[in-house]
């Protein structure tokens, strides 16, 4: 019996010197997988802050260099801050942009708005946020140096003080170019406004869906013999296809009879036409835009473009009985200082449907 207890003894001790030996190479098997695991999130650790750090020390440039005009209206390659924060725009189709492209907080001066999609820039109305620097005609050049801006947008109508602002700040001037046509040269001058702010990349969405509604309306007045023309103090004047009205001929193909009357380039605001010389060229189209609504002359010595326009004499053309004379008076100020807009262009791709589609 004793003998049978010794044997029972020393077996025990056998099996769990065993399992003893089973339970440290399971842990030491633990401990080497949790290491293994450790080293590799630690790499992976290692390897995203190296990402992180190389894509931080990728520094946004000082300045770029991009196409604009200079005093003279000729092209230049212009050195300008990149992602400029203080800007002066003295441009309606540039404050346009800036306002499509959500850069409005870093307006400082402007020039007065009537424009009312734009009417949150308008100095007198921002309780001091946004210096007045005069108007799109005449720059208040004391003010804009004032203000301290990093940059300066112009449209033409300043091209002659270009190289006073100069002194101040660069001056990025872009203007419509009619032999491109409003549309392209929209998206251009935009997309090189948007350069400046590395914001490029946005452009072709914001004018997305503009093809589209332009080919529905040269399938109504392609071919057809419009006149374009502009409404006046009391006066009507026959525009050049290369005016605010551009797009109607350019992009719709329309056939300005205006072109065929008096200089080859008309004065700023038309060249007056006589009711005989209308009656003459018989349009199946006029187009009227009312400059005295645009720049709020309309007074009272100033009657309304269609009580001027539709008197006895036009009332015998079929123009004025099919009722085809269109006016552009409720969106005047766009058609008339804002042509180069993105949100400008939206407005009269709508006033032209809405006067034209069914």
């Amino acid at each position: 019996m004793k003998k049978f207890i010794a044997i029972f003894m020393a077996a025990m001790m056998l099996f769990g010197l065993t399992a003893c030996g089973s339970s440290t190479d399971t842990a030491s098997a633990g401990a080497a997988t949790q290491e293994a695991a450790e080293t590799t999130e630690a790499a992976a650790s290692t390897e995203i802050s190296s990402t992180e750090a190389t894509e931080g020390s990728a520094e946004k440039p000082e300045s770029i260099t991009i196409t604009s005009l200079n005093g003279d209206r000729a092209e230049t390659q212009l050195e300008v801050p990149y992602d400029p924060q203080r800007i002066a725009v003295l441009d309606m189709p540039s404050l346009d942009i800036l306002d499509s492209l959500g850069l409005g907080d870093r307006i400082v001066g402007s020039a007065s708005v009537t424009i009312e999609y734009l009417t949150d820039y308008n100095p007198d109305d921002s309780n001091g946020a946004i210096m007045n620097l005069g108007t799109v005609k005449t720059a208040d050049l004391e003010k804009v140096a004032a203000c301290e801006p990093d940059i300066i947008f112009i449209g033409g109508r300043l091209s002659s003080v270009y190289n006073d602002l100069s002194a101040i700040a660069p001056v990025v001037y872009l203007a419509v170019d009619y032999e491109k046509g409003v549309v392209e040269s929209t998206a251009d001058n935009a997309k090189t406004l948007a350069s400046i702010f590395g914001l490029e990349n946005e452009i072709d969405a914001k004018m997305e869906g503009f093809q589209a509604r332009i080919d529905a309306l040269k399938a109504v007045l392609e071919g057809k013999d419009v006149l374009l023309s502009m409404y006046n103090s009391n006066a009507l004047g026959l525009m050049d296809t290369e005016s605010q009205l551009n797009i109607i001929a350019k992009e719709l193909g329309a056939n300005n009879l205006g072109e065929t009357v008096g200089e080859t380039e008309k004065a700023t605001h038309g060249e007056e036409a006589s009711w005989e010389t209308i009656i003459t060229l018989n349009p199946e189209y006029m187009f009227v835009l009312d400059r005295s609504t645009a720049t709020g002359a309309a007074g009272e010595d100033v009657l309304g473009a269609k009580e001027v326009i539709e008197n006895d004499l036009i009332k015998e053309l079929d123009v004025y009985k099919d009722g085809k004379i269109i006016y552009f008076i409720d969106h005047a100020n766009v058609w008339y200082t804002s042509t180069g807009g993105i949100q400008a262009l939206d407005t009269m791709l709508a006033d032209l449907e809405g006067a034209l589609l069914p």
